[in-house]
């Protein structure tokens, strides 16, 4: 059986309470927060490691050595602030939180669950101060908090910690150029210089040059230090106290996954083949154990050196070792997009794919390798990528966009809009759409980008339910659309094969009936959400209900003609939206049957997001928001019951 264990509040405690030298102590409570990270994020079953190890040590030295917040209380104006901009390395974050008293240790255990802690920073938990969103923002947003201060007359400083891929953004030049100008002096930023972006070294990505020179050339104070050697931290944090005339930074150099020697930097890269693999995810059963372990056996020795016990370990869940999870076997709809994605190169020599640092993600590395000279990695920079599409295709090229759609549809806004106006084709691909997973929370949930896509003329967005119709989709994109368009792909995998009826032709504004009924009908598209709906026919089926299922992958185009045969006989119709309810399928087949004189009157009720979302397991996250097989049925229910009542 696999073993899932912590370390206690109480034994961090006891050793804080040791004659163990400060700086030594800083080195044993660093790693006890290691094992705490390594810990969490096996049980919640996803999280960042790489990065949370990396800067563990600097979040150690701020909570635990440099910062007041302990003293006066995340409650006082006077504190000192600190949060990190990249957010993925908020499991070590939590677990230093914990070190320090801030957070409560049940909710260490819950991470990435409702109710626990989100995957991403959120102000709603004790401690954080501040949401990471897309990357970049964080340097003008403590330069805000920082500004406040002065202008309240309070105390306390500013640190804001950056990733080192995250300086390809460009706000991040915007804000230190600002910062400079506007002479705010009690901020300090904090790169986290572990040279590996999400699973390659930032210098394979965009050459990043001279840190702190460049720092110094925007008006900065500089410096450069070892990010995992306290006593070099505590020279360099006392050296900047005396530095009052401008803003500061700390480039710290790091080691990615620091503490775990299989995961560190330069070995994983060899291991990997040149790729790293611990950016990402929770370990497998062996590599958590051998982790824990090694880093237990330095805490222990230690902690012997100084004549202590060993360290408590408190056991939190057992687990059967080597269990098969969903994943392993459930379809993805990314595979069949990266097959569509090489077939699509083959055949023609204008396409070409562009990057924004998530190759892996997105299932671009099969046409990355095959077509390495047609393929156009951007890094970190979304609106950079998006510009430089449409610069391709004003030369005649035919640019397939890839990143999360939580970033694309929104930060690159403006310049998608630019590119729509040029009267060009280029088709965007918005990864992790909607609501699942949940785990990360919702800086990563992309529920706006129908919406924000739908309001540029002559786009066609679609959501494709499986493999086939992902072929299908990329296909038509290629090779029909006019104009531009948007691929939506869910990045999890699906809980079930949704299965198409054979004579199902792929046709703008047309879907396909997947379960026959007539006593309501649902629309529904791509594989949660079309799940769900499935869920919720078989659940009121049992109640002798019969419940018409539709396949609708054609998001703000809706054939009226088709519709009106699709919807003949009934009055009240569904649509569940993997998205918020304004912008989607929702409002597009109610504008389509307001404007058929055959279908005007029928009500149709939109079941989506109303709130931002809630983060934790799919289940909980869908039970939440009223959108799991069992709340659609019971809603469907409801208004069916009412009609007839009435």
């Amino acid at each position: 059986m696999l073993e899932i264990r912590f370390i206690p509040p109480e034994e961090m405690e006891r050793i804080r309470q040791t004659d163990v030298e400060g700086l030594k102590k800083l080195e044993i409570l660093s790693d006890i927060c290691r094992l705490n990270t390594l810990s969490a994020v096996k049980k919640a079953g996803s999280g960042h490691l790489g990065s949370s190890l990396s800067a563990m040590d600097v979040v150690t030295y701020l909570y635990l050595h440099e910062m007041n917040v302990v003293e006066e209380g995340v409650d006082s104006p006077d504190r000192d602030i600190y949060f990190s901009s990249k957010g993925h390395d908020c499991p070590g974050h939590y677990s230093v939180l914990l070190a320090a008293g801030i957070l409560p240790y049940p909710m260490l255990l819950k991470l990435r669950r409702l109710g626990g802690l989100d995957g991403h920073p959120d102000v709603s938990i004790r401690g954080i101060e501040a949401n990471s969103g897309s990357l970049g923002m964080g340097i003008s947003k403590a330069k805000g908090m920082a500004l406040a201060k002065k202008m309240k007359g309070r105390g306390g400083r500013v640190f804001v910690m950056t990733g080192d891929g995250e300086l390809q953004e460009g706000q991040i030049w915007e804000s230190l150029q600002t910062t400079a100008h506007q002479r705010i002096d009690n901020v300090t930023v904090i790169v986290d210089f572990n040279k590996i972006q999400s699973d390659r070294p930032v210098s394979e990505i965009i050459e990043l040059g001279d840190l702190v020179e460049k720092f110094r050339v925007f008006g900065w104070h500089a410096e450069r230090c070892d990010g995992h050697d306290f006593r070099a931290l505590k020279e360099i944090f006392e050296r900047i106290k005396g530095v009052d005339d401008r803003p500061k930074a700390i480039i710290a150099d790091t080691i990615k996954g620091k503490g775990v020697s299989f995961m560190e930097g330069p070995r994983a890269l060899e291991e990997g083949g040149g790729l790293y693999r611990w950016h990402a995810g929770a370990p497998d059963d062996d590599s958590y154990e051998r982790g824990c372990q090694e880093v237990l056996e330095r805490i222990n020795a230690s902690l012997k050196e100084w004549g202590l016990e060993p360290v408590r370990t408190e056991l939190v869940e057992t687990r059967k070792k080597g269990r098969v999870r969903l994943k392993d076997v459930a379809e993805k709809v990314v595979v069949a997009f990266s097959e569509a994605l090489v077939d699509v190169g083959r055949r023609r020599e204008d396409v070409v794919v562009l990057d924004a640092d998530l190759s892996a993600d997105c299932g671009l590395r099969p046409f990355e390798t095959t077509f390495p000279e047609r393929f156009i990695e951007n890094g970190i920079a979304e609106q950079d990528m998006v510009s430089m599409a449409g610069g391709l295709a004003l030369q005649g090229y035919l640019p397939i966009v890839n990143s999360f759609g939580a970033f694309l549809a929104s930060r690159s806004n403006e310049q998608v809009y630019t590119n729509a106006t040029e009267n060009t084709k280029i088709i965007y691909v918005c990864h992790y759409a909607g609501l699942i997973p949940a785990g990360p929370g919702k800086s990563h949930q992309s529920l706006r980008d129908v919406s924000l896509f739908g309001t540029l003329p002559g786009f066609t967005i679609m959501e494709p339910s499986n493999g086939v119709e992902t072929r299908w989709a990329l296909q038509w994109c290629v090779e029909e659309a006019e104009s531009s368009s948007m691929l939506r792909l869910v990045i999890s995998p699906s809980p079930r094969t949704i299965e198409l009826p054979e004579d199902y032709r792929f046709t703008p504004g047309r879907g396909a009936i997947l379960r026959d009924g007539g006593d309501g009908v649902v629309f529904a598209y791509g594989p949660v959400m079309l799940n769900e709906a499935l869920k919720a026919a078989e659940v009121l089926e049992e109640e002798g209900f019969s419940l018409k299922v539709v396949n609708m992958p054609w998001l703000n185009r809706v054939d009226r003609v088709w519709l009106e045969a699709t919807l003949d006989g009934f009055d009240s119709i569904f649509v569940v939206d993997n998205h918020f309810t304004t912008g989607a399928l929702g409002d597009a087949v109610l504008n389509t049957i307001n404007e058929s004189e055959t279908l005007r009157g029928k009500k149709v009720y939109k079941l989506g997001l109303t709130e931002h979302p809630q983060w934790g397991t799919p289940p909980e996250v869908l039970r939440y928001h009223g959108l799991d097989g069992q709340s659609v049925a019971e809603r469907i229910k409801e208004v069916c019951v009412e009609l007839k009542i009435g």
